[in-house]
């Protein structure tokens, strides 16, 4: 028997064009079309084998293809237009330094349990890890000093197969991150920068890979170390898998493994972003560091909160991550002694009294200056969950507010339609998408280009979509006939429906199935067929949702839906690239309000695929009754079973009364000139507001620069302003139970004409509290039973000291014409509160 040791020989890149290493580890190329090209350009086949990951590509392409690449005077020219292209990106001065030149150089740290950039670097799930890739490739593009910070799985989230029987089985691929944009990050010497992260009982010692991502970048920590335990170097091997004790353990590694990461790296952010509750153990980590270094708790708790941003995801209870006292005991009873807190103070960080558990999406409000969900329906959904922790507070004013999210322009627009807006809007129009005037030239846009760029679109996504389900039959080993059918599957010339995204069942896939008469009618239908394409993956552990894939699977290979309705398998950022610049409509359904935002629709929107979408998430926004259908209502049901009811019967009816006649109404060139009209709607309405542009450069203006600034302020002269400010809290908390209004006067009528004023005059009992330390304020709102909206205040002004702790206080009110609820509060009030309930405390007049 022979023994070989393995031996590789990789090509070497050409002088002439050296430069495709360094593109191929910066992201940057993933949202560059023509960055792409040089790499399809030398050999497309392989390009697309390996799933367009640069670095694979360099190690695979043979040395002859890169030799003649190097010769070809086309090719060069290309090169050396992307390779300025980049320089010119990466030295440019940026947006933000040219608005905020003073915190040019304050590091914002972004931290998300799945970050999902490219196809290349699959560490993510879904629409959450989508939104942070996103959210980084704006971040360079803007300029901002931003890092992210999530974990390194070598088998991601997992890949899909559908087998014959239509079940999902889950694969879980070992990655080579050498052979991925991703480097090992190094000490001065060489070696590999280790970061050691205490468990119970043991030391877990975690490696750092860096991405860059245009200027941004992102570090992944990884435990996959051979001088950690077998069981512990599985730590980052899979996302969102394993039990409770894995999870707590990867969130240890994420939230206080990423802070160390950062300190070790010399880098010290003056924002903190936690990205839905994965990561909120930092909080605790930075509140160590400062408590280890002699600054009292309570002081280093208010240091911490002030510059801390959280952003919540989700408004379903699965979405929040939840652990038991004894699971806390266990992982961070060392913890409790090191932060100069006793259990139950630890505990009531995060405590939830309704689930007797600890929640990380509390943990993470309570100690966060700033909260926002990510729609301003979801917004409101988010207080309403948590106003039991707000009482007395009216909804609108809980300190939750909201950014709606937005996709990265550049990533999902297909290059094709991208040519032809740069044919008709404003030179460098890409740059800034926010700008509404930057999209007017869309209505000159001839009807017949734009149709024919989408057919060649949906051309393209038929393909794919067909090559899919021939892979799925090739392994399960399906008849000949059966893999033979596939090709006349699906028509570029029907209506066709796309439903991508996860598999969570409050997503409803299966609501066009709620009457498969109707459905069946649709698409058998011989002049005006419409056909459905499903794709998307449901957790492992979520049984309901892969039973729905089964149910579409089922449905599928029957009469009439075999060939009109497909499922793909494998879906992935990839397949969802197609199919969201191919299909005609974008159809979403989840059951209100269950939806915080999504973005699918977003990317559909901005390659002109209509949206029909209940409203849900980030739709109420967008829909102006011209630019997509809706479904549904906003209104409250009963049951969930009356709900999807009444939604599929509008669902059915607004495909048959209205989608499917605009789209088959042609003209005699065959071009339907009414749908080619609503697509410009949507094309001008809704990507000009939903991007990352406009919504990263709102996350600076709301949160970013604010919370730099209140860091800064509260951290110097020994975190002066955060003693005081905590000494201040501490004081109105141990007092509030002592303010009272004692009377509250009226003069002038109850009935007032337009733009008159009414006088109200309150006494105050203080107790040890002074008039500085409060505000009191005329409180008044529209009021319809037990429903306020539209809160205003006006505060009142101090007249005199009545006694040693009464005073009298006075103001006017302007209110706007109607019938209207109002009375007078006190709440506690500091200039360097964050919020007027920072401090949640809130005392109000009684019957007067």
């Amino acid at each position: 028997m022979y023994f070989l040791r393995t031996l590789s020989v990789i090509p070497k890149l050409p002088e002439k064009v050296s430069g495709l290493h360094k593109l191929a580890y910066n992201l940057w190329f993933s949202w560059n079309p023509n960055a792409w090209e040089l790499f399809r350009r030398i050999n497309g086949t392989l390009w697309e084998e390996v799933g367009h990951n640069p670095v694979a590509f360099l190690l695979e392409v043979q040395q002859e293809e890169l030799e003649e690449a190097a010769q070809n005077h086309n090719y060069l020219k290309l090169y050396n237009s992307v390779m300025e292209d980049l320089d010119n990106y990466m030295k440019e001065e940026s947006k933000f330094k040219k608005l905020h030149p003073n915190q040019a150089n304050q590091v914002i740290a972004y931290f998300s349990a799945e970050f999902g950039i490219h196809e290349s670097h699959p560490t993510y799930s879904g629409g959450l890890g989508l939104l942070a890739g996103d959210h980084c490739k704006a971040a360079s593009d803007l300029g901002l000093p931003f890092v992210g910070v999530g974990l390194l799985y070598k088998s991601g989230y997992f890949v899909q197969r559908i087998n014959i029987e239509g079940w999902q089985e889950t694969e879980y691929p070992h990655f080579n991150y050498h052979r991925m944009p991703v480097k090992i990050v190094t000490n001065d010497d060489g070696s590999e920068l280790v970061i050691p992260v205490e468990l119970p009982g043991r030391t877990i010692f975690l490696k750092v890979w860096r991405m860059q991502v245009g200027r941004v970048n992102v570090y992944f920590l990884d435990a996959d170390l051979s001088r950690n335990s077998l069981e512990d170097r599985a730590l980052t091997h899979q996302l969102y898998g394993g039990n409770q004790e894995i999870r707590i353990a990867q969130e240890i590694l994420l939230g206080i493994g990423g802070v160390k990461a950062l300190r070790a790296l010399g880098i010290h952010p003056r924002a903190w972003h936690i990205n839905e509750g994965h990561s909120a153990f930092l909080l605790l980590e930075r509140i160590r560091e400062l408590v280890q270094n002699g600054i009292p708790l309570q002081t280093a708790l208010e240091a911490v909160k002030v510059n801390t941003l959280f952003t919540t995801h989700t408004p379903v209870p699965a979405g929040h991550d939840v652990f038991s006292a004894e699971l806390i005991d266990k992982y961070f009873g060392h913890y409790y002694e090191q932060l100069g807190m006793t259990r139950e103070d630890f505990l009531n960080l995060g405590w939830d009294d309704d689930k007797n558990q600890f929640n990380m999406t509390l943990l993470a409000i309570r100690n966060s200056n700033y909260c926002n969900g990510v729609s301003k329906l979801h917004g409101q959904v988010t207080r309403e969950m948590f106003q039991h922790f707000y009482k007395n507070i009216p909804i609108e004013e809980i300190p939750i507010s909201s950014v709606t999210n937005g996709v990265h322009t550049a990533t999902w627009l297909a290059p094709k339609l991208r040519a032809l807006l740069d044919a008709y809007l404003k030179p460098g129009w890409y740059r800034e998408v926010s700008r509404r005037d930057n999209w007017t030239g869309l209505s000159a846009i001839p009807p017949e280009e734009l149709w024919a760029v989408h057919c060649k679109l949906k051309e393209k996504m038929v393909q794919v979509a067909r090559n899919n389900l021939r892979g799925q039959r090739l392994r399960n080993e399906e008849t000949y006939p059966r893999i033979r059918e596939v090709n006349q599957y699906l028509d570029p010339d029907v209506l066709t429906i796309g439903f991508a995204r996860r598999f969570a069942t409050y997503k409803r896939a299966n609501l066009l199935l709620k009457d498969k008469e109707r459905l069946a009618r649709l698409v058998a239908d011989k002049k005006r067929p419409v056909q459905i394409i499903f794709a998307g993956k449901a957790h492992p552990a979520d049984h309901p949702g892969q039973q729905l894939i089964k149910e579409i699977c089922e449905l599928t290979n029957q009469e009439p839906f075999r060939g009109r309705v497909v499922f793909l398998e494998g879906y992935d950022i990839r397949l969802a690239r197609t199919l969201l610049q191919g299909v005609d409509v974008w159809l979403n359904t989840p059951r209100r309000p269950m939806e915080a935002s999504g973005t699918s629709g977003q990317k559909a929107a901005l390659n002109g695929v209509i949206n029909c979408s209940v409203p849900d998430g980030w739709w109420p926004e967008a829909y102006n009754g011209e630019n997509g259908f809706t479904i549904g209502n906003d209104g409250l049901y009963i049951s969930e079973e009356i709900q999807d009811k009444n939604d599929a019967y509008s669902l059915f009816s607004v495909l048959e009364e209205t989608i499917v006649p605009l789209y088959y109404d042609r003209d005699d060139a065959g071009i339907p000139r009414a749908w080619v009209e609503l697509m410009k709607r949507s094309l001008e309405t809704i990507p000009q507001f939903f991007n990352t542009e406009r919504m990263v450069q709102e996350y600076c203006d709301k949160f970013y620069i604010p919370a730099i600034k209140r860091g800064n302020r509260f951290s110097k002269n020994n975190f002066a302003v955060a003693k005081q400010v905590q000494a201040f809290k501490k004081r109105l908390t141990e007092n509030w139970h002592l303010v009272n209004i004692i009377s509250v006067k009226t003069k002038g009528n109850r009935i007032l004409n337009v733009g008159e004023e009414q006088h109200i005059e309150a006494v105050i009992k203080l107790g040890p509290l002074t008039p500085q330390d409060v505000s009191v304020e005329i409180f008044y709102c529209d009021k319809r039973k037990d429903d306020i909206k539209n809160v205003n205040f006006v505060a009142m002004s101090l007249i005199s000291q009545l006694s040693e702790d009464e005073y009298h206080f006075s103001g006017y009110m302007k209110p706007p014409q109607g019938t209207l609820g109002y009375s007078v509060r006190v709440r506690p009030s500091h200039p360097d509160l964050g919020h007027h309930f920072e401090l949640p405390l809130v005392t109000w007049a009684h019957a007067f």
